[in-house]
């Protein structure tokens, strides 16, 4: 299944168009965490702007199947 990850928080969206292929949802959470890891070593001390953040990810019908603040994750 295809699975894309957005960025949300009450004002943005920043839209994943890509996505990635993964066989199952347990697989796309392990591929969200290692993605906020990823931003987290980007972003560095900075990761307190992210507070009200979170990663959806989202199946290619445009339905949410998982929700994870990005605050709590990157702590």
């Amino acid at each position: 299944m295809r699975c894309y990850f957005h960025l949300v928080n009450h004002f943005e969206e920043i839209v994943d168009n890509t996505g990635i292929e993964v066989p199952d949802l347990e697989s796309a959470k392990v591929e969200a965490l290692l993605a906020i890891s990823e931003l987290r070593q980007e972003i560095g001390e900075e990761a307190e702007d992210w507070s009200g953040w979170r990663l959806d990810i989202v199946c290619s019908q445009g339905t949410l199947l998982h929700s994870m603040p990005l605050l709590n994750t990157l702590h």
